[in-house]
């Protein structure tokens, strides 16, 4: 089993990275959609869908899709800006509130309030992996770090530290201990990110940038347990097999579909600000 992580890491590792460094905007896009598409599929089968409802969810999704990547690609009136920040901002609100109830009150809605819920989980997920890559390939790489950080502290300080646990219910393994870790992790490296591009001198836009990380870090455990939530009302481990050794490709990046869209929004946001 761990041979077989490995092996597929390997594998994809290099693919992500030299299409995140070196591809053309267009063949980017096509890429993240791929992996949106792939998701998009596995949404639906956590649904719980008839068949013939799961291929007209998927089929919608797909027109969902064309529609984003065509004004993306071709923009008439300039419209993608204003639709990907609306996006944004209902991915955002639906993370910030809806999914924290969600899980609260551990709701099991209808399949179609699911597959409500998985557009705003997959496009707006497409939406910031080429908006901040659009900005900086090493901005997105920045980001996903923050995901990256604090899901690898979270495992080390959970299995040493843990014992309150977290949402038993949803994810018995995560612990409230995992999440202190992770924020823990994720302040370490906003500090060492500060030092690098600003000196050694905090300033007042430290402490802005430090709460962006919490909330960044807070908004990736609520993604993990999400989708969690959801693997668990379907009755399955893995959200597919598409990935030998790993699951599905929601398995893999669950926390960087609630992540990645909230710092995109506030990436734009201080670019509006000043």
């Amino acid at each position: 089993m761990l041979l077989t992580r490995v092996l597929t890491a390997l594998a994809l590792m290099p693919a992500v990275l030299g299409m995140l460094i070196f591809a053309p905007r267009g063949w980017w896009s096509l890429f993240a959609m791929l992996f949106a598409a792939f998701a998009s599929w596995e949404w639906s089968r956590l649904c719980g869908f008839q068949a013939l409802a799961q291929r007209a969810w998927l089929a919608f999704s797909a027109s969902i899709g064309a529609a984003l990547f065509t004004l993306y690609v071709v923009s008439p009136l300039n419209l993608y800006p204003m639709v990907a920040q609306g996006l944004l901002w209902a991915a955002a609100a639906f993370w910030l509130f809806a999914v924290p109830w969600w899980l609260k009150e551990k709701l099991r809605p209808p399949p179609w309030v699911l597959g409500l819920a998985g557009w705003l989980v997959v496009w707006p997920f497409w939406i910031a992996l080429v908006d901040l890559r659009d900005r900086s390939k090493w901005l997105l790489l920045a980001i996903a770090l923050i995901v990256w950080i604090a899901d690898i502290a979270a495992y080390f300080a959970g299995r040493k530290f843990g014992k309150r646990k977290l949402a038993p219910a949803i994810s018995p393994g995560k612990s409230w201990e995992g999440v202190y870790g992770a924020l823990t992790g994720v302040l370490i490296y906003g500090v060492i990110l500060l030092v690098w591009s600003s000196g050694a001198a905090p300033t007042a836009w430290w402490i802005v940038f430090l709460a962006a990380m919490v909330l960044l870090t807070a908004v990736s455990v609520l993604g993990d347990l999400f989708e969690s939530w959801m693997k668990r009302g379907a009755g399955v481990k893995d959200s597919s097999n598409l990935l030998p050794g790993h699951g599905g490709v929601l398995d893999r990046v669950d926390a960087l579909t609630s992540t990645l869209p909230v710092a995109a929004l506030l990436v734009s946001l201080k670019g509006t600000l000043g």
